[in-house]
């Protein structure tokens, strides 16, 4: 998250002091990467050492108001231009863990997997009711919509993004579910010994899953999408 580049478009449509931009930053990410002053000063000090804002007086009540540079105008309007770099993904807490989990003594990953896609399904209803709530102020016309609109953008990558972690869950179990059973093949060959046949007047037994996503949890993402 650029908290740099977040305080410079702020400060492109005005000076402003630093609890005033951790307020309009939050109001424009619905409170989804809170900041606190602490770090909003430090990232000013920043900017003002590289010649992007500089102060600009005091309002009324004697805070130091910031203003964007000519520099820091061009920056941002880089960083606008500039695709978001991908060569170093952020880590990921939960690929982490899962890494970590595989093969771990005493860990049941798939009840990992289990307890995770229902916080992840959980996350995504609650985006979802908030979207809602996000598009009623939108079309009801008030006053703050640019911020309801950003909200809104930002509501819809949560929504996005849990869809796809969901997906990438029941992939990691289907896949985890095959490898288990090529294990216990192998295991079976060295001991000498195949598997059983079914009976012929028996029922098939049911194939590992596909290493795609599950009907229950797509179906519910899919609802979770037209709602």
């Amino acid at each position: 998250m650029s908290i740099r580049h977040g305080l410079l478009a702020l400060l492109e449509r005005g000076p402003r002091y630093g609890s005033q931009l951790r307020t309009e930053f939050e109001s424009r990410t619905g409170s989804t990467w809170p900041l606190n002053v602490g770090q909003v000063y430090t990232t000013l000090a920043r900017l003002e050492r590289d010649g992007l804002v500089a102060p600009d007086g005091e309002d009324a009540a004697g805070h130091t108001l910031y203003a964007i540079t000519a520099p820091g105008r061009a920056e941002l309007h880089a960083w606008y231009e500039r695709p978001v770099d991908r060569t170093n993904p952020p880590r990921d807490e939960l690929a982490i863990k899962l890494a970590m989990a595989v093969g771990a003594p005493g860990v049941d990953i798939r009840a990992v997997i289990q307890s995770q896609r229902h916080a992840t399904l959980k996350a995504m209803q609650d985006y979802t009711r908030l979207k809602a709530r996000a598009l009623a102020a939108i079309e009801s016309g008030q006053a703050r919509e640019r911020d309801d609109v950003a909200w809104l953008l930002v509501l819809e990558q949560l929504i996005f993004q849990t869809e796809a972690e969901a997906r990438w869950l029941d992939h990691s179990e289907a896949r985890l579910v095959r490898l288990a059973a090529l294990a216990a093949a192998d295991t079976g060959a060295t001991a000498g010994t195949a598997p059983a046949a079914p009976a012929a007047d028996g029922p098939t037994p049911p194939r590992p899953a596909a290493t795609g996503p599950t009907t229950g949890t797509t179906g519910t993402a899919a609802r979770t999408r037209r709602g």
